[in-house]
């Protein structure tokens, strides 16, 4: 039966989610079950292209991101493809009406990793920022107002913002993997060796005001997802803080993690703050 093969797909988008990322999973966890295969399902899908670019160096990644891109397409226009990944992630695409030039600008960025190194102008880093990060919070969005385009609208720079923020935040602690792995400088004149206290400062007060406006969006959520976006928020916030914390000289010695017991606690306190609402 197709429907039971269509939950098999969700079931893998939602495996792919909690086995890649423990923080997210519980920050879906905090969504409406109405909503939350969807978002595994949009996760399922960029973490693969991702996985594609940056993990897979033994295979030949341009043959196999372009071929992802040919199946999603492909099971656009079948309804139905045997990667349950692909599979899933049409369903909420046609469901929720995510636009394809989300899933262009993402797809470019994921591109963009194979063939380029270094963003050295203000414009080069915004664009991929925006294909990498912001598109994915604007496909999340359209599931969080189950596809309402006015709704949509009304939130649409806020969710940009918010992307924008957890982007950066994963850029910063990530600072030696991208050099020294990846071979990869995102933040425009910045690298290993000529980073600062004040370059950390600088890329910092940008993802505070990130944050800043990002709030603004997260307050005006529909209830069904409100809970689980701001406790992926207070998370990040929590990252931001312990790299504003640290020198900025071991930032790029070692990736600045939360542990469990943290993260326990942030939830706890997250719950209390959304049931006062107080967000």
């Amino acid at each position: 039966m197709k429907s039971l093969f269509d939950t098999v797909s969700f079931k893998c988008s939602k495996l792919v989610t909690q086995k890649y990322s423990t923080s997210f999973s519980l920050a879906v966890k905090m969504l409406s079950p109405s909503i939350r295969d969807a978002i595994y399902s949009i996760y399922g899908f960029v973490r693969f292209a991702d996985e594609i670019v940056d993990s897979f160096h033994d295979y030949e990644r341009e043959y196999l991101i372009t071929d992802f891109e040919k199946e999603y397409y492909k099971a656009m226009e079948l309804g139905i493809s045997l990667n349950p990944i692909l599979n899933s992630f049409q369903h909420t695409v046609k469901k929720y009406n995510i636009t394809d030039d989300l899933i262009q600008a993402f797809l470019k960025s994921m591109k963009l990793d194979l063939i380029k190194s270094t963003y050295n102008t203000q414009t080069e880093y915004e664009e991929y920022i925006y294909g990498s990060a912001d598109v994915v919070g604007l496909m999340c969005l359209k599931v969080f107002v189950t596809g309402k385009e006015h709704k949509y609208e009304q939130l649409k720079y806020e969710a940009m913002r918010l992307g924008s923020a957890f982007q950066k935040v994963n850029f910063l602690r990530d600072l030696k993997d991208d050099n020294l792995i990846l071979n990869r400088t995102y933040f425009p004149g910045i690298n290993l060796n000529n980073f600062t206290e004040d370059s950390k400062t600088q890329i910092i007060e940008e993802i505070e005001e990130d944050f800043r406006v990002a709030y603004q969006g997260i307050v005006k959520l529909p209830i069904e997802a409100k809970f689980g976006v701001y406790t992926a928020y207070v998370y990040y916030k929590k990252l931001l803080q312990k790299l504003k914390n640290t020198p900025y000289h071991e930032i790029g010695n070692s990736r600045i993690r939360v542990s469990n017991y943290t993260k326990a606690g942030l939830l706890a306190q997250s719950f209390v703050t959304y049931k006062l609402k107080l967000v």
